[in-house]
């Protein structure tokens, strides 16, 4: 059974592809690791991750969809039955991936709510975690952070009402409205940003380069991290969306197109974050190191913060700000969410409608586990685990399988038929050799570091993902297939 499901358009297919690389990850993470890594000199290493990663992965996953144009389990168990098991082992690590990423979208929806009335009042801190987020202490695992639960629901709705329908009436439509209307928004922010008072303070601190951090190799792998997450790199979602593409695609371009226009993004926002950062320090007199921050604690604490100090102009920005971060969150969730509902219909021979239900139940029903007193403390456990134990060694495992067990140049002729750039042997040296020893000294190395810092409470988390994970993955491939 082919999957019928097709993109009208190139276009369609480039919008959801930007959606789905362009995240949280790109607003809130990159400017950090862009600072914490060498400053300037972190754009050598960056861009080399780029070119020997980012697009050449890119380009093998756009090269499997589009020539097998099937679900990613079904691709797998193609090339070799066994395989399949590790097809949904990554499917459903995935779908982890959107349960408690619904989870920090529905923070930044309540705080968009509050931005109109400013209620994060004067201490931002105590806000979020009495209110939105929660803290690591696990008494408070008893009760439900209200508005987040009800943002949760609310997003889940949201997401299933875009997921049900065909690719190109549902993800396709809401990519082409979404991500022109992000890069607008974040481009009067970042631009309204630079003119700000103490501005350069903040460029200057992001930028100032510290070369001897070249020899260190941390600053490589968080260069090469960087890539993964925020391209989705090896998640299924860039081979899902190229399955459902039409014959005379030109895939090489596209694949350029999504990571210029990703890395264009994020290098632009961290402009932006940096020169609100240097605004705040030069207006309260707070050294920028202690303004400095990723994630959460930046989006949801630094900045009402400085939108407090800023007057009228902090009214507009605030909301401008959080409902940036919502298109982003809502075009990579449905990108997270596409390779487990792809997989399942086809398995099941359930239809679209009704797989993209049961799956939004279940997700949802997770997700609102994940809104108790201990929210941001249990997201971040099982986000540092999906994705430095489970995502990384599957795209190792990927590249392997792809390059050594099916022959990756039986992909060279349809990537290459009608692209403006073509691929050859050094992209085939790359998947084959390169890629998958890059991938497992970082796996190791993750794997290494969150397990020797990792306290017991986080460990039986752990566990509960593998055996939870495996258990479904032997279910899902033990049982017969549709049809059949």
């Amino acid at each position: 059974m082919s999957q019928q499901a097709q993109w009208d358009s190139s276009v369609a297919f480039i919008f959801a592809m930007i959606g789905a690389a362009v995240g949280l990850g790109n607003i809130w993470r990159f400017s950090y690791v862009l600072y914490s890594n060498g400053g300037g000199s972190f754009f050598i290493p960056y861009f080399i991750a780029i070119a020997i990663m980012g697009i050449p992965f890119l380009i093998l996953e756009y090269g499997v969809g589009f020539s097998f144009k099937e679900s990613f389990s079904k691709i797998m168990q193609k090339i070799k039955p066994k395989f399949e098991i590790i097809a949904w082992i990554l499917v459903l690590f995935v779908f982890i991936v959107v349960i408690y990423y619904m989870v920090i979208l529905s923070w930044d929806l309540v705080y968009l709510l509050s931005s109109f009335t400013f209620s994060w009042g004067t201490d931002a801190a105590a806000y979020f975690t009495q209110t939105v987020g929660g803290s690591s202490n696990l008494s408070n695992a008893g009760f439900l952070l209200l508005p987040t639960t009800v943002c949760v629901l609310l997003l889940w709705i949201v997401l299933w009402f875009i997921s049900h329908k065909n690719v190109d009436e549902g993800i396709g439509k809401v990519s082409k409205i979404l991500i022109p209307a992000l890069f607008v928004i974040m481009g009067i922010i970042v631009i309204y940003a630079l003119t700000l008072p103490g501005a350069s303070i903040g460029i200057d601190t992001l930028l100032t380069p510290k070369w001897e951090m070249l020899l260190n190799i941390n600053i490589w792998l968080a260069a090469f991290a960087q890539i993964i997450f925020s391209l989705s790199m090896g998640q299924a979602i860039a081979l899902t969306y190229a399955s459902y593409l039409p014959e005379n695609s030109k895939l090489i371009d596209n694949v350029l197109i999504v990571v210029a226009s990703n890395s264009a993004f994020e290098i632009f926002t961290a402009f932006g974050v940096f020169s609100i950062l240097g605004y705040m320090s030069a207006t309260a007199g707070t050294p920028m190191v202690q303004l400095i921050t990723e994630g959460t604690g930046l989006i949801f604490v630094v900045f009402p913060m400085i939108f407090n100090i800023m007057g009228p102009i902090g009214r507009v920005l605030a909301p401008m700000l959080f409902l940036a971060i919502l298109f982003a969150g809502i075009t990579s969730a449905l990108g997270f969410f596409e390779p487990m509902l792809s997989s399942t219909s086809a398995k099941l021979g359930w239809s679209r409608k009704k797989t993209a239900t049961v799956l939004s139940v279940i997700g949802c029903v997770f997700s609102l586990i994940l809104t108790t007193g201990i929210s941001s403390y249990l997201v971040g456990i099982i986000d540092s685990f999906v994705n430095q134990f489970g995502i990384l060694l599957l795209i190792g495992i990927q590249c392997i399988i792809f390059a050594w067990f099916y022959g990756v140049e039986h992909f060279i002729p349809a990537l290459n038929q009608y692209s403006t750039f073509k691929v050859g042997k050094t992209w085939k040296f790359i998947i084959k050799y390169l890629l998958p020893i890059v991938l497992i000294i970082m796996w190791a190395i993750g794997i290494v570091k969150l397990f020797s810092s990792a306290e017991s409470f986080e460990i039986m988390v752990d566990l509960i993902i593998i055996i939870a994970v495996m258990a479904f993955a032997f279910i899902l491939t033990k049982i017969k297939p549709s049809g059949e």
